[in-house]
């Protein structure tokens, strides 16, 4: 009694890889391998490479606009018409100015998704749940080996681009303390030439540790579709059917077809016999087939039930052992027989009709 509930519960643990059919199954479900610092990553380099390849579009948009607001519209007399003009003059240069960004950012994010995931479409995993609100779940959540690891990455996080941010400064701290000598433009230019320095900094060591998390991810999401022993016999059941239902039902399709062929083994001209191990019912039939076919054929008892059948309708059985191992090996039910056979047969079936013209 020990030793059996033991391998009920060893039985019940999660200790097998997750079948394909399972991997299928959570992908539905929206349950795939993805770390977000992937994609927060992507985004901060790509909207940061943005801004370093246009750097010199931005400078001469924001002058220019600068300048443009003070010559036009410093001096106006405040009106509702003014004011206005003045918001949509401002709304369409932040919309000229953030277009580039954002349209990068949004490249970036569908980039960073399709590598990791792939195309994926699932409402499952956004589908209000009621376990989601349960406070004890909730707790365990918040006091987990997860919730840990994620205060770590943030630890890391946070370390990571302030280490790095604080290098870039560091190494650009002489220029730094130029800057009440340059001229405002210029002063513009380094600022902005630091900034995008950094942001890129930034980008690659949350990069760096993103590649980790997504090891990390990965495992994780190993570990949690793993499957016991009886996950994976339940999963066969209900995908190939169970193995003894399976059994019945071709036991079903034997009897059912064993019934089948004895119902034809009136109809047949002739029996072939080994004589006791085969037994092969022959029939020609000008009208099926150009050369005589097989109607049933069996080995052992079946073999006697034919010959018991033929026997209780009048048809002539034949001993021929060679010429009934050959057409049990060679020739399915309902298939002509080979025309090596055709002379032998020819002969056989001569013979019965001789015999019927007589009687």
């Amino acid at each position: 009694m020990l030793i059996k509930l033991d391998i009920q519960f060893f039985s019940g643990e999660k200790t097998e890889k997750a079948t394909p059919k399972k991997r299928q199954d959570s992908r539905k479900k929206g349950q795939v391998t993805k770390s977000a610092d992937v994609n927060m990553a992507v985004n901060l380099l790509a909207v940061f490479f943005t801004l370093m390849v246009a750097g010199a579009f931005y400078r001469d948009r924001l002058i220019g606009f600068v300048r443009g607001s003070i010559n036009d519209y410093m001096m106006l007399e405040v009106t509702e018409e003014s004011v206005q003009n003045l918001l949509g003059s401002v709304t369409m240069e932040a919309a000229i100015l953030l277009a580039p960004v954002m349209g990068a950012a949004l490249a970036a994010g569908i980039i960073s998704n399709y590598i990791q995931v792939g195309f994926l479409f699932s409402t499952e995993s956004i589908q209000p749940k009621l376990e989601k609100i349960d406070p004890l779940k909730g707790f365990k959540r918040i006091y987990s080996i997860r919730a840990l690891v994620e205060f770590l990455k943030s630890i890391l996080k946070i370390l990571f681009t302030g280490g790095v941010t604080a290098a870039v400064i560091w190494l650009r701290l002489g220029d730094i303390l130029r800057l009440p000598y340059l001229t405002v433009e210029q002063s513009l230019q380094f600022l902005g030439s630091l900034t995008v320095q950094m942001g890129l900094a930034a980008g690659g060591a949350l990069l760096f540790l993103s590649l980790l998390d997504y090891l990390y991810q990965k495992y994780d999401f190993e570990k949690n579709i793993r499957m016991s022993k009886q996950d994976i016999k339940d999963e066969y059941k209900k995908s190939e059917g169970d193995p003894l239902i399976k059994s019945k039902i071709k036991q079903k399709q034997r009897e059912m077809a064993m019934r089948r062929m004895m119902q034809d083994v009136p109809d047949a001209d002739v029996i072939i016999t080994n004589p006791t191990h085969f037994a092969i019912a022959l029939k020609y039939d000008e009208s099926k087939m150009d050369a005589p076919f097989v109607v049933a054929k069996g080995a052992d008892l079946v073999a006697q039930k034919i010959k018991e059948i033929a026997k209780s309708h009048n048809i002539a059985a034949i001993e021929n052992k060679p010429l009934a191992r050959a057409l049990y090996a060679q020739v399915e039910i309902g298939q002509a027989v080979p025309e090596e056979f055709f002379k032998t047969i020819a002969e056989i079936l001569a013979y019965i009709y001789r015999l019927k013209n007589k009687m």
